[in-house]
């Protein structure tokens, strides 16, 4: 256990010191991203309603770490693979597991300059009037893991052209056809079925019902579903990141 903890300090200090010119980008293209949701959309809606609203602010704090989780973190992991760079990492005399452990906690700690900025214009440009959870946190924190953890998955287990075209799929997917920004009831059945398995909206469902708590209280399924994935998705790429080549 001593071995793993200094192997992961060093392997986090390696991560950000070899990414500090990459980060300030990323984070612009997470705010960029995530505030079009909430700007640009409300140009299609210029009179909403309090509930469409909510899910705007919402929705764009979710999309905001979808972006960080499921796109930019699983690209570069592709790009790794693509140049050989994860080849040499493996082959480092450290745990496989705080390799990816420091790489995702980066990449955790990216998520949040843009999601506090996000969520700070969406309650002003909707002056919502919202009774926060204090479980809006570890929400917070298990949506991150979810995320980083489907998108870990992909990239270890895809050939890295592969992850380019799923990663971008997985943006427009939940730009225009997850019930994110808006309900599950305003997609086709067939549709509204398909993400009663996937996460998205349970994603989506988690946030919005802990930055706004209904009066029955914040259920329990959508952590139910989120925790399963992420249980899935770290099985998935830590057994692909350990597997001997």
């Amino acid at each position: 256990m001593k071995h793993w903890c200094r192997s992961y300090i060093f392997l986090l200090k390696w991560e950000i010191l070899r990414s500090k010119r990459e980060l300030p980008f990323f984070l612009i293209l997470q705010a960029m991203i995530s505030l079009g949701v909430v700007i640009g959309f409300s140009f299609l809606l210029p009179h909403a309603t309090a509930q469409e609203a909510l899910y705007l602010c919402t929705g764009s704090m979710t999309v905001s770490l979808i972006t960080v989780g499921m796109v930019l973190a699983p690209q570069a992991v592709a790009k790794r693979k693509e140049s050989g760079f994860l080849d040499y990492q493996r082959s480092m005399p450290v745990p496989r597991l705080a390799l990816m452990a420091a790489d995702a906690t980066v990449w955790a700690a990216v998520s949040v300059p843009g999601l506090i900025v996000t969520t700070i214009v969406a309650l002003t440009r909707f002056e919502l009037d919202v009774a926060t959870s204090p479980l809006i946190i570890p929400t917070v924190v298990m949506v991150i893991a979810g995320t980083i953890s489907v998108g870990y998955s992909l990239a270890y287990l895809v050939r890295p052209a592969m992850v380019n075209i799923l990663t971008n799929s997985i943006i427009v997917i939940a730009l225009m056809f997850a019930p994110i920004n808006f309900p599950a009831s305003r997609l086709p059945d067939w549709l509204a079925s398909v993400h009663n398995v996937l996460p998205f909206q349970y994603m989506a469902q988690a946030i919005r019902e802990t930055i706004d708590v209904p009066a029955s209280g914040v259920p329990m399924l959508p952590f139910v579903v989120l925790g399963a994935w992420c249980i899935v998705g770290l099985a998935i790429a830590s057994r692909a990141l350990t597997h001997r080549s």
